[in-house]
């Protein structure tokens, strides 16, 4: 069982980053927080010290290397870092002309989603082997497990930093830095607000950090969430192509 004192969250401002840096906040520890919106970053801020813990946030841009890089390493000198959580993430819709996004929008999506967590994990790995302990978590998505047609960057970008989390945690599993890949569903947040169609098993984002944070004291490798969205997901990673392309065209697109 794991039990972190020092714990970094990149886009704690709202969704299951705000709703992960409250789970975790009590007296003795210390939150490192980041986000892209000063006042949701402060009142999640605020919330955490009213609980106890010590707070440092940072309204800060995850694709930005240099000064994720400098941010990183300058909390790690005064808290080693324990914990670091890459959650922050954008997804974006494709119900434009022709139903195709957008290629400023396809990379604005890569950039954030997929070099935004090399952005967050790379800087404190090193730190953490040198220490010969730690644990990253990397926020992917049950999307991650097919590309969808109605969300193409999105669960294209999403796809790539679930293999490169569960590649890595076989990669480092001697060197005592844990990594797990977060795979969630539909989460009530600023993101699925958007969506104008059925959601199945949307989960409130308390509950969702509950199992997360849970998942993560059991170092489990792969936590996925809500079970029946899981088996789906992963039986459209496994069935023809020619018969998942026929039932997800039938799927409504992301506005």
């Amino acid at each position: 069982m794991r039990n972190p004192h020092h714990i970094l969250i990149t886009g704690a401002s709202s969704g299951i980053g705000a709703a992960l840096a409250l789970r975790y906040s009590a007296p003795g520890i210390v939150l490192v927080l980041s986000g892209r919106n000063a006042e949701r970053l402060e009142d999640v801020a605020a919330a955490c010290r009213a609980k106890g813990a010590v707070v440092q946030d940072r309204v800060i841009d995850v694709q930005d290397q240099s000064k994720m890089a400098a941010w990183i390493v300058e909390a790690d000198q005064h808290y080693p870092l324990d914990l670091v959580i890459a959650n922050a993430g954008i997804s974006g819709g494709t119900a434009g002309v022709m139903h195709h996004e957008p290629m400023d929008q396809v990379r604005r999506i890569f950039d954030i989603n997929l070099y935004g967590v090399l952005n967050t994990i790379e800087p404190v790995i090193p730190l953490m082997i040198a220490r010969g302990r730690g644990q990253v978590a990397i926020i992917s998505s049950l999307a991650g497990f097919r590309g969808w047609p109605g969300a193409p960057a999105y669960s294209a970008s999403k796809g790539a930093v679930r293999f490169y989390g569960e590649a890595l945690r076989g990669a480092l599993r001697h060197t005592g830095v844990a990594v797990n890949v977060v795979c969630p569903g539909f989460i009530v947040s600023r993101m699925t607000d958007a969506n104008q169609f059925s959601m199945p098993f949307l989960m409130d984002t308390d509950k969702a950090a509950s199992i997360i944070v849970r998942g993560l004291s059991k170092n489990k490798g792969r936590i996925a969430f809500p079970w029946p969205t899981h088996a789906v997901s992963w039986l459209m990673s496994v069935l023809p192509d020619w018969l998942v392309q026929n039932i997800l065209i039938q799927l409504p697109k992301k506005q």
